[in-house]
Parts: C-alpha cells; structure tokens; sequence
C-alpha cells in the first residue's frame, strides 16, 4: 500500500473539520443501546458507570487541590531549565501531599512495581512539546521512589511525533516510548498484507461510540486508525501500564483551554477528528469517565514553562509565551479550571479578548457532572507558590 506523508498543516485542519469514517461493528463488553439526553449526537457514555470507581478514581485522592507553582528562572533563553523544573515539581508534590520527603510523597500515588505510563503532548511539534525538562525531572523523581525505568512507559496517540520532538530512546535510556498510531523504519503505516500497524494497538472491547461519522480518504485514515462511529482506546491505557501520570501542555483552544482532560480524551482514542466539530466539550469529559482513564490517571503535571495564549492546539511562534508555571492536582478538572485562568489572563493582557470568559468551560462542567473533579471556582483549593 502505498506510504502516507501526511504534512502538520493539512493535519490540523483535517482535526478542525472534523472529518469522519466508514462504519464497523465490533463486540464488546459494553452492550446498551446509547440514548441521546439531548440534541447533541448520542454517545455510550452511560457505559462507562457500568465498571464500579475504585480508590483512584478521578477526582483522585485531593478533590479540588491545585498547587500552582511560579519560578521566573524556569525558562532561560527560550529553554525551560530542567534544574527549575525539578525545584518546581518537587515543591508541588510535598505541598499537595502534604509529606515532609520527596520519595512518601510520590508513593502516594505510585508504588515500586507498577507500571507507570507518562502521557507527553507533543502533538504541535518542536516548538510547543511537553518540555524535556519537566519530563526529566518527573522520571528521576519517579526512580528516587523506587519506580525502575523499565516500568515507565513515555506515549501519546503518534509514535512520529514523539519521535520528533525528542522522545526518543538516545534520550531516554532505559524508558519504554510508543504511540499507538505508528509507522515502520520506512515510513509506512502499512505492514506487507496492507494492514495498519496501528490496529495492533487498540483494544476493542474498549470503546467511546458516538452517533457521528463521515469519510476519511487514504492519506487521512492511517492517523486515525479506523473509521465509522467507534472510537477505540490504546491498548496502552487498558493493558499496558497501572497508573497514568498526564504532563499536559497550558495551551488555549480558542476562547478554551486545551490541558488536561483534553491531553488524556484525544491522546487515548482513534478516530476523534470526527468529535472535534459537533463532541468537543463531550468528549473531553465523557472519554475520561471510562475505567482505563478515569481509574488510572492518578496524577496531573501542567507543564506551563512555555505555553501558548492563542492559535492552539497547534503552534505559532507569536503566541507561544513562558508562563513560568507548573501546576500539579490529583484532580484534572480542577486543575483545568486553574490553568484556564492563567491563560485567559494573558488573552486579554494581549488584547486576543476583552474579559474571561469562563462559560466555554462546559466540558468541565460536563466532567464534574460525571464524578470526575471540581470545576466550580469557588471551591478550588488552589495554593499559589512562588519560587526566588
């Protein structure tokens, strides 16, 4: 078959059209008929309550706490500084565990054995990539509580584009790195009798089914995997790691915010650029309740070293910006919340927007609607630490 070159450009605007697939049927262990609640597109998100919440499930064990840590010498010279970022995440954690040593604190979520799974962004490529420095600095702090770097597994949904931002095995020594679409050292995403390599990597007894869908053409379709109305979940999130630590990137969606919730929804799932155009806000949330994310996310590490206040997901260098930030909750759509602030605060000091305006926050509300965080303001117990 012949080999994709699907360029960055064409691929953005793909995801912001929405494009959709041809159908499949597969069996499942969910098996309810979905039924639309209103007049968006129905979905199977009454399945996810079907598979009972355990110990960790999100909110995590600190609903509503948000560390917000400051360092304006995190960035030098446009490079977040790793020895920064270190001091950073190390502050957060013992303040949002209220442990005295760096290693109990860690052990509050994670325990030696377990397979930890660090979920990057990296999607807009060199300028814009979840930041080696803070990703460094979670896997030493990681070792230093007895996780062994076999058991720390780097992925996103493209094995090509963590490849091209650095996250590789030169880099990291020792680390697991997989994306759950990928291609062979020729570039194809085809193996000899015409399959994708990325229907390896999918489970289908886990999906998010939602009643849209469209045509992919061949260039498009090996970046989603499969087609039709069912988004399946990464073998990754449902067999292959224990515990998830999301490292998100601050990044606005329009007027929105992109971090979190959306970092783990659209990371985890093929087919999505179907739910851009009418699910965004739904599948942000809903993608997130089913048991491989909502059961294992049991940590978010908001790299806002570097960041961008308008033109996102994707990057543009007039709008990338240092926030000088790290946020860190066991809790993802507080945390949303927060970093929602942070950017609209600079959309306006840009003169992008007059004023926040919170209320293109539904997917958060959605989320706690779901059991997944606190998403009113007022009820965040955000700590703001700056660093000399």
């Amino acid at each position: 078959m012949k080999e994709n070159a699907l360029n960055r450009r064409k691929f953005f605007s793909i995801l912001g059209a929405g494009s959709a697939a041809l159908a499949t049927k597969p069996l499942s262990i969910f098996g309810s008929a979905p039924v639309s609640l209103s007049d968006k597109p129905a979905t199977n998100i009454a399945d996810a309550a079907k598979v009972a919440r355990t110990e960790w499930s999100m909110p995590g064990k600190f609903p509503g706490k948000v560390v917000q840590i400051k360092n304006a010498r995190s960035v030098v010279n446009g490079d977040p500084v790793e020895q920064e970022a270190y001091r950073m995440i190390e502050k957060a954690m013992l303040e949002l565990t209220g442990k005295t040593d760096l290693g109990e604190a860690w052990r509050t979520f994670v325990s030696p054995g377990e397979r930890i799974g660090l979920k990057v962004n990296p999607v807009a490529g060199k300028l814009l990539s979840t930041s080696h420095a803070v990703t460094q600095s979670v896997i030493k702090q990681l070792e230093a509580s007895g996780i062994e770097r076999k058991n720390i597994l780097i992925w996103d949904r493209r094995d090509m584009e963590l490849k091209d931002v650095g996250f590789t095995p030169e880099n990291y020594p020792g680390i697991s790195i997989k994306g759950t679409e990928c291609q062979d050292e020729k570039g194809s995403f085809y193996d000899a009798d015409g399959k994708l390599y990325g229907e390896r990597n999918i489970d289908k007894d886990w999906y998010y089914w939602a009643d849209v869908e469209g045509e992919y053409d061949s260039e498009t379709l090996p970046y989603m995997v499969n087609g039709g109305k069912y988004s399946y979940f990464s073998k990754i999130v449902t067999r292959e790691v224990d515990k998830i630590i999301n490292i998100p990137i601050l990044k606005n969606a329009g007027a929105s915010i992109t971090n979190a919730m959306k970092n783990l929804a659209y990371g985890s799932i093929t087919n999505t650029g179907r739910l851009h155009a009418q699910l965004w806000n739904e599948t942000s949330a809903e993608v997130c309740a089913f048991a491989p994310l909502r059961d294992k996310v049991v940590l978010n590490i908001c790299d806002g070293l570097k960041g961008c206040f308008n033109g996102g997901p994707g990057a543009n260098p007039q709008f990338i910006c240092n926030y000088h930030t790290i946020l860190v909750a066991s809790d993802p759509v507080a945390l949303d919340r927060v970093g929602y602030d942070i950017v609209a605060e600079m959309r306006v000091a840009k003169g992008i927007q007059k004023a926040p305006t919170p209320e293109v926050l539904k997917f958060l509300d959605q989320s706690a609607a779901l059991g997944l965080g606190i998403a009113d303001k007022s009820s965040i117990n955000l700590n703001i630490i700056e660093l000399g």
